[in-house]
């Protein structure tokens, strides 16, 4: 194995030379949140002597044992970032890309990510990240604070914010500019995105963003929802609320991912279509709502890409995450005050299973992203997408553009064995175009805001959507009566 060592400002850290790029793994850009640093704010790093090994993955944050992240051990210990360069030295400082996974806050990790094709291709620095999921990341217990034992709110996010100041202070060292770095996530990791762009401390750590696949009305809960929420969790523990501070210290690791999750399934099954486990609007450290944020035109002034995949919900039939079925979508349109039978008329076969998915895909992901698109669109250049395409095997299963399947796009994957198996029944080649698509829009917009020519600029006036597909085409304000029904509806508070 042939390594590189880089000095940083906590040390020396030792990467290696991959295949294609060089890589350095799990750097701590915190330290490890245990002991008395349970649910409390991220704190620095203490510097080392001598070389720090990163060639090898640490811990995936704590969660429930899960495909995505197989066998591998999680830890508390989990907040620490990669970094993937270009093999070869450049003249000037690269575009830094810094990427936050989804996983609905409660799951996956960034070493599923792999950001040796996107480095290379687009001469960037691709940056991905861990931190706190679930229970132990977005689940307010700030209630039960006590001055023996004090509980900090948001901890998912300020560690996000945590690994954007390392970026800014570190990545010099890897040849990334430090002036020039872009956010990009998917799902809850788009979720993340938003957020950041309306959070007063993420101000000037990023000049761009880009969001996949964002639930933007799931990005956040206000204090009331988040400490129900957190008592659920603790009566799933049989912990009173005078024991909490105690309990909340001392609990297993599993055993408070266990307790969340069930109290999650409470809700999900209780109040379809809301989900509790997210950033709280806690009056501080994030002051409002970022959709309200977001859509009023007041976020950040970065430049922005947002957009989502034409089928996402195909993904979610059978997971009580988002209503599909017939009972869960009206239960929760009628929550959100909406007229039922004017929304589901606009998806001819409802409530048959196919439309029933097309009316919760635009619910939890499409419908939100219009405001988004919208607001940000009279604040700085935003360009809006739609993912169509999807290979035959996707088809032939009813899966089609499914939620997700931009990232192996992304990140290069179409010749992995999982885009190799997705195209055995056909659609290679145009897996590839969608593939080229992708990371030359993402790294053209890293390095310049803008996207290539071929896709204009999103204005309220024009609605212009890149459809991206095989091959792509620009329209204008698509599917314009589905997006009129859903004009002014929100989801509410889950209780």
């Amino acid at each position: 194995m042939i390594t590189t060592d880089v000095e940083i400002a906590d040390g020396v850290v030792r990467g290696c030379q991959g295949s294609r790029a060089l890589r350095w793994r799990s750097i701590p850009y915190a330290a490890a949140p245990v002991g008395e640093l349970r649910f409390r704010a991220p704190q620095p790093v203490r510097p080392w002597v001598g070389v720090r090994d990163a060639t090898e993955f640490g811990f995936p944050a704590v969660q429930r044992r899960n495909p995505m992240v197989g066998l591998r051990r999680t830890d508390e210990d989990c907040l620490t970032l990669n970094v993937t360069t270009p093999p070869e030295p450049s003249t000037r400082p690269r575009p830094v890309m810094v990427f936050i996974h989804g996983g609905s806050y409660v799951s996956d990790t960034a070493s599923r990510y792999p950001g040796d094709s996107l480095a290379v291709r687009g001469d960037v620095v691709v940056v991905t990240l861990n931190y706190r999921l679930g229970a132990f990341g977005y689940v307010d217990f700030t209630e039960f604070s006590t001055a023996d034992r004090p509980i900090e709110s948001n901890l998912g996010l300020r560690d996000q914010v945590a690994a954007l100041q390392w970026v800014r202070r570190n990545i010099s060292a890897f040849g990334g500019d430090p002036d020039n770095v872009t956010v990009f996530g998917e799902s809850s990791g788009a979720d993340a995105v938003l957020t950041l762009m309306t959070t007063p401390s993420a101000a000037g750590l990023f000049h761009r963003a880009i969001a996949q696949s964002s639930a933007a009305d799931w990005a956040a809960v206000d204090v009331e929802e988040a400490r129900r929420f957190a008592r659920r969790v603790l009566g799933k523990l049989d912990v009173a609320p005078d024991a909490a501070a105690r309990a909340l210290a001392t609990a297993g690791a599993q055993d408070l991912c266990e307790a969340a999750h069930r109290a999650l399934l409470d809700v999900l099954r209780d109040y379809p279509g809301t989900f509790p486990v997210a950033v709280v609007v806690d009056g501080d450290f994030l002051p409002e709502d970022p959709l309200d944020v977001l859509a009023a035109g007041r976020a950040q002034a970065v430049p922005l890409i947002a957009g989502s995949n034409r089928d996402e919900c195909t993904l979610f039939q059978f997971d009580p995450t988002v209503p599909t079925s017939e009972p869960a979508l009206r239960a929760a349109l009628e929550r959100c005050g909406a007229d039922y039978e004017r929304v589901v008329a606009a998806y001819p076969g409802y409530p048959k299973r196919a439309a029933a998915v097309d009316v919760s895909t635009d619910f939890v992901l499409w419908r939100p992203l219009q405001a988004v698109l919208e607001g940000h669109s009279g604040t700085a250049p935003t360009f809006g997408y739609r993912l169509d395409f999807a290979p035959r095997a996707l088809h032939l299963l009813g899966l089609r553009a499914l939620h997700g399947l931009e990232l192996l796009a992304i990140f290069g994957g179409v010749d992995s064995v999982p885009g190799r198996l997705l195209t055995l029944a056909g659609g290679r080649q145009g897996f590839r175009a969608v593939q080229d698509e992708f990371q030359d829009n993402w790294t053209t917009f890293a390095r310049t805001g803008r996207t290539l020519e071929s896709w204009p600029d999103y204005t309220v006036e024009q609605r212009n959507t890149r459809i991206i597909d095989h091959p792509s085409r620009v329209e204008v304000d698509p599917q314009r009566e589905r997006r009129l029904v859903w004009e002014g509806i929100r989801i509410p508070a889950s209780e």
